[in-house]
Protein backbone atom coordinates (compact mmCIF):
# COMPACT_ATOMS: atom_id res chain seq x y z
CA UNK A 1 0.00 0.00 0.00
CA UNK A 2 1.42 3.40 -0.93
CA UNK A 3 1.82 6.22 1.59
CA UNK A 4 -0.93 8.29 -0.03
CA UNK A 5 -3.37 5.36 0.01
CA UNK A 6 -2.55 4.68 3.66
CA UNK A 7 -3.08 8.35 4.54
CA UNK A 8 -6.38 8.38 2.67
CA UNK A 9 -7.55 5.24 4.48
CA UNK A 10 -6.45 6.66 7.84
CA UNK A 11 -8.27 9.94 7.13
CA UNK A 12 -11.46 8.10 6.12
CA UNK A 13 -11.29 6.04 9.31
CA UNK A 14 -10.86 9.17 11.45
CA UNK A 15 -13.87 10.83 9.79
CA UNK A 16 -15.99 7.70 10.31
CA UNK A 17 -15.03 7.48 14.00
CA UNK A 18 -15.73 11.19 14.52
CA UNK A 19 -19.15 10.72 12.95
CA UNK A 20 -19.95 7.86 15.30
CA UNK A 21 -18.50 9.36 18.48
CA UNK A 22 -19.45 13.01 17.91
CA UNK A 23 -23.07 12.85 19.03
CA UNK A 24 -22.06 10.91 22.15
CA UNK A 25 -19.51 13.57 23.07
CA UNK A 26 -21.84 16.50 22.59
CA UNK A 27 -24.87 15.34 24.59
CA UNK A 28 -25.99 13.06 27.38
CA UNK A 29 -28.92 11.78 25.38
CA UNK A 30 -32.04 12.57 23.43
CA UNK A 31 -33.62 15.93 24.28
CA UNK A 32 -37.12 14.45 24.11
CA UNK A 33 -38.40 13.77 27.65
CA UNK A 34 -38.14 10.06 28.40
CA UNK A 35 -41.11 8.31 30.00
CA UNK A 36 -40.74 7.22 33.62
CA UNK A 37 -42.42 4.05 34.91
CA UNK A 38 -43.75 4.99 38.35
CA UNK A 39 -46.21 2.10 38.68
CA UNK A 40 -44.24 0.66 41.63
CA UNK A 41 -44.76 3.82 43.70
CA UNK A 42 -47.75 4.47 45.96
CA UNK A 43 -50.50 6.56 44.35
CA UNK A 44 -50.54 10.20 45.46
CA UNK A 45 -53.58 11.53 43.60
CA UNK A 46 -53.96 14.21 40.98
CA UNK A 47 -53.61 17.32 43.18
CA UNK A 48 -50.00 18.55 43.16
CA UNK A 49 -48.41 18.18 46.58
CA UNK A 50 -46.20 20.78 48.22
CA UNK A 51 -43.86 18.32 49.93
CA UNK A 52 -42.17 15.15 48.72
CA UNK A 53 -44.29 12.13 49.72
CA UNK A 54 -41.49 9.75 48.68
CA UNK A 55 -38.63 11.31 50.65
CA UNK A 56 -36.31 8.49 51.76
CA UNK A 57 -38.32 5.84 49.84
CA UNK A 58 -35.76 3.39 48.39
CA UNK A 59 -37.94 2.48 45.37
CA UNK A 60 -38.56 6.16 44.61
CA UNK A 61 -34.83 6.84 44.77
CA UNK A 62 -34.17 3.94 42.37
CA UNK A 63 -36.80 5.19 39.90
CA UNK A 64 -35.65 8.79 40.38
CA UNK A 65 -32.03 7.87 39.68
CA UNK A 66 -32.97 6.46 36.29
CA UNK A 67 -35.41 9.28 35.52
CA UNK A 68 -32.80 11.89 36.44
CA UNK A 69 -30.21 10.24 34.19
CA UNK A 70 -32.64 10.19 31.26
CA UNK A 71 -34.21 13.62 31.67
CA UNK A 72 -32.06 15.91 33.81
CA UNK A 73 -28.40 14.91 33.54
CA UNK A 74 -27.84 16.51 30.13
CA UNK A 75 -28.09 19.95 31.80
CA UNK A 76 -27.68 19.38 35.54
CA UNK A 77 -24.81 16.89 35.18
CA UNK A 78 -24.27 13.19 35.63
CA UNK A 79 -24.80 12.11 39.26
CA UNK A 80 -26.26 15.62 39.83
CA UNK A 81 -22.79 17.19 39.58
CA UNK A 82 -23.29 20.25 37.39
CA UNK A 83 -20.70 21.25 34.86
CA UNK A 84 -21.89 24.85 35.08
CA UNK A 85 -24.72 24.90 32.52
CA UNK A 86 -27.49 24.60 35.11
CA UNK A 87 -27.67 24.62 38.93
CA UNK A 88 -25.89 21.84 40.79
CA UNK A 89 -28.90 20.17 42.40
CA UNK A 90 -26.82 18.45 45.09
CA UNK A 91 -26.91 21.78 46.94
CA UNK A 92 -30.69 22.11 46.80
CA UNK A 93 -32.05 22.66 50.28
CA UNK A 94 -33.54 19.60 51.96
CA UNK A 95 -37.09 19.57 53.32
CA UNK A 96 -40.12 21.67 52.49
CA UNK A 97 -38.25 24.74 51.18
CA UNK A 98 -36.22 22.64 48.74
CA UNK A 99 -39.34 20.69 47.75
CA UNK A 100 -41.17 23.94 46.98
CA UNK A 101 -38.34 25.27 44.78
CA UNK A 102 -37.91 21.94 43.01
CA UNK A 103 -41.57 21.30 42.21
CA UNK A 104 -42.06 24.89 40.96
CA UNK A 105 -39.19 24.48 38.48
CA UNK A 106 -40.17 20.92 37.57
CA UNK A 107 -43.78 21.86 36.86
CA UNK A 108 -43.26 25.22 35.17
CA UNK A 109 -39.69 25.25 33.94
CA UNK A 110 -37.57 28.37 34.01
CA UNK A 111 -37.35 31.19 31.51
CA UNK A 112 -35.93 34.70 31.61
CA UNK A 113 -36.15 37.47 29.04
CA UNK A 114 -38.02 35.18 26.65
CA UNK A 115 -35.33 32.46 26.79
CA UNK A 116 -36.21 29.01 28.06
CA UNK A 117 -33.53 27.73 30.41
CA UNK A 118 -35.48 24.68 31.56
CA UNK A 119 -38.62 23.33 29.91
CA UNK A 120 -41.60 22.40 32.09
CA UNK A 121 -41.76 18.68 32.87
CA UNK A 122 -44.82 18.54 35.14
CA UNK A 123 -47.45 17.87 32.49
CA UNK A 124 -45.10 15.65 30.47
CA UNK A 125 -43.73 13.28 33.14
CA UNK A 126 -46.24 13.77 35.94
CA UNK A 127 -46.13 14.30 39.67
CA UNK A 128 -44.97 10.83 40.72
CA UNK A 129 -41.93 11.03 38.42
CA UNK A 130 -41.11 14.51 39.72
CA UNK A 131 -41.13 13.43 43.33
CA UNK A 132 -39.08 10.34 42.48
CA UNK A 133 -36.46 12.59 40.85
CA UNK A 134 -36.54 14.85 43.91
CA UNK A 135 -36.00 11.76 46.11
CA UNK A 136 -32.89 10.89 44.10
CA UNK A 137 -31.60 14.48 44.38
CA UNK A 138 -32.11 14.35 48.15
CA UNK A 139 -30.07 11.13 48.26
CA UNK A 140 -27.03 12.87 46.72
CA UNK A 141 -27.37 16.11 48.72
CA UNK A 142 -24.17 17.72 49.98
CA UNK A 143 -23.31 20.81 51.97
CA UNK A 144 -19.67 20.83 50.77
Amino acid sequence: MSKSTARLALGAMAIALAGLAGPQLLAHGDVTPQAVDTSALPDIGEQWLGENPYSGNAKAIEIGTSAYGQNCARCHGLQAISGGIAPDLRYLELGAAGDEWFIERYRNGSSHDGKVYMPPFGDVLGQKAGWAIRSYIESVHTDD
